[in-house]
C-alpha cells in the first residue's frame, strides 16, 4: 500500500512539475496577463479540469512557480556558503553561484523582474511576504559569515548585515548589466572585479599583505 502510494505521489508531483514548466514557457513567451489556464493545460498535456485539481487559478500556479524556484535559489546559496573552506571561499562560492542561478534560470528570472514589478496587489500578496523571508534567512547566513571572518581578524569590523546587503546588491548590479547586455557583459567574466571589489573594501591589513 505505501509503495503504491509513494508511486503515485511521485506521479502526481511529475504532473504538477510538468505544469509549472508549461505555464513558464508561455508566461516567459507571452506575459502572465496574456495567458490562460486553457492554454498552459494544452501546452501540458493535461485536461483544464485536471489542471484545477491542482492550483485553484492561474494567479495561485504563478505562485507555485515562483516558490519553487525561489525555494532552489535558496539551497543553492545556503549550499555555496556551507561549501568553503575559509570565509574567503565562501563568499567567492556565494558570488559565483548567484550568477549560475542566473544563467541556468534565465526564463524564471527574466518573467519575475518582468510581471512582479507591475503585478496587482492580489498577485504580490502573500508571494512577497514568503519571498521577503526567505531572503532575509539568506543575508542572515551571509552576515554569520561576515562575523566569522570579524572573529578571525579577516575582515574589518563593519555591520554584519550590511556587508551581507551590499554585496547582494553589488552582485545583483552586475548580473542585471548582464540581463541587459549578456554577450557585452557576461557575468562569469566580472566575478574576479567583484571580488577585488568587494574583498580589498573589507580585509584587515594583515589581509591585504599577504
Amino acid at each position: 500500500m505505501e509503495e503504491r502510494l509513494s508511486r503515485k505521489e511521485r506521479e502526481m508531483q511529475g504532473h504538477r512539475q510538468e505544469m509549472l514548466e508549461a505555464a513558464l514557457d508561455l508566461f516567459s513567451e507571452k506575459g502572465y496577463h496574456n495567458v490562460s489556464m486553457h492554454e498552459i493545460a494544452q501546452k501540458a498535456d493535461f485536461a483544464i479540469g485536471t489542471m484545477y485539481k491542482f492550483f485553484k487559478n492561474k494567479e495561485d500556479l504563478y505562485k507555485a512557480l515562483i516558490m519553487s524556484r525561489a525555494d532552489k535559489f535558496h539551497a543553492v546559496l545556503n549550499a555555496a556558503l556551507d561549501a568553503g573552506e575559509d570565509e574567503f571561499e565562501k563568499i567567492t562560492n556565494f558570488i559565483v553561484a548567484k550568477g549560475r542561478l542566473f544563467r541556468d534560470n534565465i526564463k524564471m528570472v527574466r518573467l519575475y523582474f518582468a510581471e512582479t514589478r507591475g503585478a496587482s496587489f492580489n498577485l504580490k500578496a502573500g508571494l512577497d511576504t514568503d519571498l521577503r523571508n526567505m531572503y532575509q534567512e539568506s543575508l542572515q547566513r551571509l552576515a554569520a559569515v561576515f562575523e566569522s571572518g570579524f572573529r578571525k581578524k579577516l575582515f574589518r569590523q563593519f555591520d554584519a548585515h550590511s556587508l551581507a546587503v551590499s554585496l547582494d546588491g553589488l552582485t545583483n548590479s552586475f548580473l542585471f548589466a548582464w540581463l541587459e547586455d549578456p554577450q557585452g557583459q557576461p557575468y562569469e567574466d566580472k566575478v574576479e572585479m567583484i571580488k577585488e571589489i568587494f574583498f580589498k573594501g573589507i580585509m584587515t591589513r594583515n589581509e591585504q599583505n599577504l
